[in-house]
């Protein structure tokens, strides 16, 4: 992910992209954009927190969780926009469904080894447990089952959610091939935290989209 946000970032004109080894001195305040292992992670703290920087976290499982930072900390697990959102109507409004059948079903680059963690919060919001997720790896079955194009077999999103109630059924599909969509997300979470005067303390990436902001 951060050597497709370096290749495929693009920012707006006030902004200048920097590699976190070429980090901008510390007394420029900065967003600075975390999506690595967690190897730096320390270091990026401590630069956020002496100069009271904004630090998107996009690792999922990141130490920040839960605790009270002294900067701003956005944490998106998910930087789609569109997916953000679609996620969101589902949060608000999967309880409706309680008692219907729901299957969910969901595939990636055979490449991905970490969990589903879009697929897993699209099923807590459908009261399903993360077991019910339905993961595709195979190349054969996503090229005939799930009709993703060849050339995207490598890097791609898919969710199809199915609900059941007697005669009456509704489809719903998420897709996203590449990573330009992903970095689009980025640049417009940058821009508006660099454009809002955030308080210090953890933000999820829904209050952003719940306050229009992206």
């Amino acid at each position: 992910m951060a050597t497709e946000l370096l290749n495929e970032l693009s920012l707006g004109a006030s902004l200048t992209l920097h590699r976190w080894s070429n980090a901008p001195p510390k007394q420029d305040r900065s967003v600075v954009v975390h999506a690595g292992s967690g190897r730096e992670l320390d270091d990026v703290i401590a630069y956020c927190r002496e100069t009271h920087s904004v630090l998107v976290e996009l690792s999922t499982g990141s130490k920040l969780e839960g605790t009270s930072p002294t900067f701003p900390v956005v944490m998106c697990p998910n930087t789609n926009i569109l997916m953000l959102k679609f996620m969101n109507m589902l949060a608000m409004s999967g309880r409706l469904f309680t008692g219907c059948h729901i299957e969910l079903r969901e595939s990636h680059q055979a490449e991905k080894r970490s969990a589903p963690g879009t697929a897993i919060s699209i099923a807590q919001s459908l009261g399903l447990s993360a077991e019910a997720v339905v993961s595709v790896r195979d190349r054969d079955e996503q090229l005939s089952a799930l009709r993703i194009p060849p050339e995207h077999l490598g890097r791609h999103a898919v969710h199809s959610i199915l609900i059941e109630d007697g005669a009456c059924r509704i489809s719903l599909e998420t897709r996203v091939y590449g990573a330009s969509a992903y970095a689009d997300g980025v640049a417009r979470i940058i821009s508006a935290a660099s454009s809002h005067q955030l308080e210090d303390r953890l933000y999820a990436i829904d209050e952003f989209v719940e306050r229009s902001w992206v």
